[in-house]
């Protein structure tokens, strides 16, 4: 996977700009509030994902812009192909000059990975994040997924509302069973899924983690369900049956509390090394390398299942990594194609395979081939 051009105009800060990077490694620096972000979040919305920043579609318009247009042509699947995303005057997406119906269709067409500093505190925040880790690789790698996660919020939404009415109008409990049926068919759906893909990723996160720690610790992931403590012996029909008994469980407990207490949105993702803990018993420099680790694999999980190298959206996350850390991110991304935003480039001098491009006010004012400098000292809008 490798992106050729991108063209932005009207995207927050960003009123015209076309970017033509290298297959390698390309390092957009410049100071802070000048654009580097809304750039990579600008590549990373055509995964089909949401901003990575948990932006809403309005929130991306430039301040009085009347035309918010995003362009992408990129290689991928053996052939060059072009994706366009709309968000103002209104929303509308195109693949390969084809209307799709929403821009969760391109998910699986165009693959991507960030790391940002948010992603260095996975490991401190709640089982949330662990599980949108999670769901978010998932989703690139089988679209369809998304609308089993929809339909999930949109069920647990319903089955909570009848929850807290219950109350006032004891008559809908009836109702009840119907939605508890609706939830245990996809709460047994997305935690099968997440197992599964949780399996594949341990072993090439364990290995990973093995090389930053030279081998002195032992690096292991472990699934949590509420519903179902036991996945490994459950079958498809064993684990929904499970569920099911949990949630008639804790219906009681459900009705007193207003919300539901078990399904897939309770379960998280057990970090360990050594068989600790890394969360409770984990150092900073432990619990760093843990994520390092788990960005670095789910890179490989993409490779492993699509047959194609993930572009690699590394945002503002080399500061926060020490030498020997961020001397493993960079040798270790192979033949990707990286993009890289700091405050300093001079982190990157040393770099052989590289292009380097200086942001500033939402516009690119130089260019730069590592060994070739170019003479670009005005701001520029193709590149």
């Amino acid at each position: 996977m490798r992106i050729d051009r991108l063209t932005l105009t009207g995207f927050r800060n960003i009123g015209e700009m076309e970017l033509s990077p290298c297959p390698g490694v390309n390092v957009i620096y410049g100071d802070n509030a000048q654009g580097k972000t809304n750039l990579m979040e600008a590549i990373y919305l055509f995964t089909g994902a949401k901003s990575f920043r948990g932006a809403k579609d309005r929130e991306m318009v430039g301040l009085g812009e009347v035309k918010t247009l995003l362009q992408l042509e990129f290689f991928g699947e053996g052939r060059t192909q072009t994706t366009q995303i709309s968000l103002a005057p209104k929303k509308a997406v195109h693949l390969n000059e084809i209307l799709l119906d929403s821009s969760t269709k391109l998910a699986g067409q165009f693959t991507a990975v960030v790391f940002s500093p948010s992603h260095l505190s996975l490991i401190q925040d709640g089982p949330q994040e662990r599980r949108r880790f999670l769901d978010t690789t998932i989703c690139q790698l089988k679209p369809k997924y998304i609308r089993v996660l929809n339909d999930y919020s949109r069920v647990l939404a319903q089955r909570n509302s009848l929850l807290k009415d219950v109350a006032f109008s004891s008559y809908l409990l009836d109702t009840l069973d119907i939605w508890d049926q609706h939830l245990v068919r996809l709460s047994a759906t997305i935690t099968r899924t997440r197992y599964t893909y949780l399996e594949k990723l341990k072993q090439l996160a364990g290995e990973v983690y093995k090389g930053i720690s030279r081998e002195k610790e032992e690096f292991s992931l472990r699934y949590l369900s509420k519903a179902c403590p036991d996945l490994a012996d459950l079958s498809a029909p064993g684990l929904e049956e499970a569920i099911a008994e949990a949630v008639r469980k804790a219906r009681r407990e459900d009705l007193k509390a207003g919300s539901t207490t078990v399904g897939a949105h309770r379960d998280d993702l057990e970090i360990s090394i050594n068989g600790m803990n890394v969360r409770t018993y984990g150092s900073q420099g432990q619990q760093r390398s843990a994520v390092l680790a788990l960005k670095l694999s789910e890179c490989g999980m993409i490779r492993q299942l699509t047959g194609e190298e993930p572009v690699v959206l590394l945002d503002d996350v080399m500061s926060e990594l020490d030498e020997s850390r961020r001397e493993y991110l960079l040798n270790h991304m192979g033949d990707r194609q990286i993009f890289i935003t700091c405050c300093d480039p001079n982190y990157f001098r040393h770099l052989e395979d590289g292009k380097s491009f200086h942001i500033q006010g939402g516009a690119i004012y130089k260019v730069e081939e590592y060994g070739r400098p170019q003479k670009e000292e005005n701001p520029c809008i193709s590149i």
